[in-house]
């Protein structure tokens, strides 16, 4: 990293940023790490190099839309030099939307319709406006820790019996309306089924949770929300904004999971690394939606023909070349290799992820022995001598070491020329153009910090 900040032409785009733009960035995460954030000048396979010339390998990846890394393949970018050069967008319907529709429905066994729109924000509040039509019913069950996007309806804290707006601006009307519940809790769940059950629209969850370091489901977790959803006639609304078509490959972790929800959201990778959010579900349900019936959504950029060229074309690209196998392998490879580190150096943190995802989560409880360990990761085997450890829920993983990660971990990787997320809370991504010898230095990077606090 540049030493001196205050001369770096990152510290001065922040300055001017600051003149312009709220906090100097467009999104809250990017405010991170402090006192400036780096800008970026280029990316580069599975690097990106920032306007003061320093070089990471980057395991942020856009958070998480860049599946292919930062150059795109040739025939996904000739997919959308082609189709910029015939128009940048109609407002009228194109065949390339019908396409990735077609390809998302073939894939994603519970999706026999979908409405493009432009974000996983817009995806959520669509679906819960849609569940909420459909049944007739106002409430909604949503999980701690969980995150669905920057809409009214998910903006709530606490739980079943003291919960309120997350954010200011948010009406209290609104957290009536809400309730959070811990992930993975089935007693709790069942609980405000048996207090609201009559009342309540849908359920809404990620696979795992993938924005509050990495929580994979225990067993069983998502047949118990659907069994409650069909006793009680609501809905279950699967959020794989992060997880679609990165976790579990082409049918997404409901697939990998057994999982069975009624509507889906999609985002991210579904449009190439161009704002996109996708509803898909169940015939009857999605007709819901204007024209067919009375759930208004509209959008002048919904089904924007770059995004779904961009879109189609790399998930086709991931189809033909087996994409997901080489992520998965080095995602597996990374969490193994952590599993090692943590072991000798570490041993009360926890290595999290799947598939192409991961995380090191700063625990604060150390097994007794680390015989029979999960080996690339926690998949919540009730086997490991770390279950009863390893986060089940979002307010395990605040419960950990959160500052340490952003103020002394996450600089020491910058420095060995890793970009992690800058926040415990935030996944972790490997792309296509990542390497073995990428994941050999990463993990020697890994290696060199967390020796450190043996000295």
């Amino acid at each position: 990293m540049t030493q001196n900040r205050n001369e770096s032409p990152s510290y001065q785009l922040y300055d001017r940023a600051l003149e312009s733009l709220v906090g100097g960035v467009n999104s809250p995460v990017r405010a991170d790490p402090q006192p400036t954030p780096a800008f970026v000048d280029y990316g580069d396979g599975s690097d990106i190099v920032d306007v003061d010339g320093d070089r990471y390998r980057d395991y942020i990846m856009g958070y998480g839309p860049l599946l292919l890394g930062h150059d795109l393949p040739d025939p996904v970018r000739e997919a959308i030099s082609e189709t910029v050069a015939d128009g940048p967008m109609y407002g009228i319907p194109t065949e390339i939307e019908v396409e990735l529709a077609e390809f998302v429905i073939e894939h994603v066994e519970s999706v026999e319709r979908l409405r493009f729109v432009n974000s996983g924000t817009e995806a959520t509040a669509a679906a819960i406006r849609l569940a909420r039509g459909y049944t007739g019913r106002d409430k909604i069950v949503v999980m701690q820790g969980g995150y669905h996007g920057g809409h009214e309806s998910v903006l709530v804290e606490g739980n079943l019996g003291d919960r309120g707006p997350s954010s200011a601006g948010i009406p209290e009307t609104f957290a009536e309306e809400t309730i959070p519940v811990p992930f993975n809790d089935d007693e709790a769940l069942q609980e405000v089924f048996d207090r609201h059950g009559p009342d309540i629209a849908a359920v809404v969850t990620e696979p795992l949770l993938g924005n509050c370091g990495i929580v994979l489901p225990v067993e069983g977790y998502h047949e118990t929300i659907r069994e409650l959803c069909d006793e009680y006639g609501s809905l279950f609304i699967l959020d794989e904004v992060i997880t679609g078509f990165r976790v579990g490959g082409l049918q997404c972790a409901q697939g990998k999971y057994g999982i069975e929800p009624d509507l889906t959201t999609f985002a991210k990778i579904i449009g190439g690394g161009f704002p996109v959010g996708a509803i898909g579900g169940r015939a009857e349900l999605m007709q819901e939606f204007t024209p067919m019936g009375d759930v208004f959504e509209s959008g002048t950029f919904n089904g924007h023909p770059v995004t779904m060229a961009a879109g189609l074309e790399t998930l086709r690209f991931a189809k033909d070349h087996d994409v997901y196998s080489h992520v998965n392998d080095l995602g597996k490879q990374l969490r193994s290799g952590l599993v090692d580190i943590v072991e000798e150096h570490a041993p009360e943190y926890t290595v999290a992820g799947t598939d192409s995802m991961f995380k090191l989560l700063f625990t604060r409880e150390a097994p007794e022995t680390f015989d029979g360990h999960c080996q690339a990761g926690c998949v919540q085997d009730p086997d490991c001598p770390r279950f009863d450890l390893c986060p089940k829920t979002g307010a395990d993983v605040e419960a950990g070491e959160t500052d340490r990660w952003k103020r002394t971990f996450w600089p020491a990787m910058a420095d060995r020329g890793v970009l992690l997320t800058p926040n415990q809370l935030e996944s972790q991504f490997v792309s296509y153009a990542h390497t073995e010898d990428d994941i050999d230095r990463t993990l020697d990077a890994y290696q060199d910090v967390l020796s450190t606090r043996d000295r």
